[in-house]
């Protein structure tokens, strides 16, 4: 009979290195939350990226994270409870975390990188930030363009809304995005010098017509990263993300998915959940899992 593992010897695998993987290992071993139950168990995180970002190197220096950078998750054994990352490099795991996030559904609209981006519940902060940047510079309430059609927008216009943006919405994708000069708001060199921290201001149609305004935002649809998700027999939802129940659980035992990966009630867990709250949800769920293998050998007893 095949050992139950302990919470002291669990080990965790999470496919992904983006924010809500980082949370969920804050989360686990970080010691963020007081109130939670520790993790003495070990914890392995497969990065696609063979670049090393400062928060993510912070987390492998904990003794119980190891990061394997550049070996992103290819393949799940669900029955060996075995990970093949795309060099060949196995992980064997007792719970596994899909947390690989999602990409544009289109390719990038020229210029997009001046714009603001609204993907997730995340970007909401960012924003807020930038519009207080804007208002203060044209010390009125700014106007805001949107571009998007899908619950993305729906969800980017209340909160250019709520930080007090006059949002003129447009669901005709742009052939190009305007990127901010000091000139054309009138107010000299001084915004001048400012123009690489301050978004966008207007968006060019194939047509020749434009749309001009104080800040353009780009809410547009994203599809799940799921390619894990046909090797481990995961039921995927109609918008392409892995189905997860509000616990985070999957179709399978032992295997959970958060982030923009993972869909819910018909949406991407990015527009319902944080990445902290999606870490700390997840995080709660596989500490208690956890705690229930601990008792089964004393009951058994």
């Amino acid at each position: 009979m095949s050992a139950i593992p302990s919470a002291s010897s669990l080990h965790i695998v999470i496919a992904g290195a983006g924010p809500a993987a980082q949370a969920l290992v804050r989360r686990l071993a970080g010691g963020s939350d007081a109130r939670q139950r520790p993790f003495h168990g070990t914890i392995t995180v497969l990065s696609n990226r063979d670049e090393c970002p400062d928060a993510l190197l912070e987390l492998a220096e904990l003794p119980q994270v190891s990061v394997r950078f550049g070996q992103a998750a290819s393949f799940i054994d669900a029955d060996a409870k075995v990970v093949t990352t795309v060099d060949g490099m196995e992980f064997s795991y007792d719970q596994l975390v899909i947390a690989t996030g999602s990409a544009p559904a289109l390719p990038p609209v020229p210029g997009a990188e001046s714009s603001l981006s609204y993907s997730t519940i995340d970007d909401a902060a960012y924003i807020g930030e930038a519009v207080k940047d804007v208002t203060r510079l044209v010390g009125r309430r700014p106007l805001g363009i949107l571009v998007g059609n899908g619950p993305a927008a729906g969800q980017a216009e209340a909160v250019l809304r709520a930080r007090g943006v006059r949002p003129v919405r447009t669901t005709l994708r742009p052939a190009a995005v305007v990127p901010f000069s000091g000139s054309e708001t009138g107010t000299g060199s001084e915004a001048g010098t400012q123009g690489s921290t301050l978004p966008a201001t207007g968006i060019l149609f194939e047509d020749g017509s434009s749309m001009k305004g104080d800040l353009v935002v780009l809410a547009e649809e994203r599809t799940a990263r799921n390619d894990l998700a046909g090797s481990a027999g995961l039921t995927t939802a109609p918008d392409g993300g892995i189905s997860v129940g509000r616990d985070l659980t999957t179709s399978v035992p032992g295997i959970w998915a958060i982030g923009d990966a993972a869909s819910c009630d018909g949406l991407r867990l990015g527009l319902l959940l944080s990445a902290e709250s999606s870490a700390m949800l997840c995080a709660s769920g596989l500490l208690l899992s956890a705690g229930k293998e601990d008792q089964q050998p004393l009951m058994a007893a």
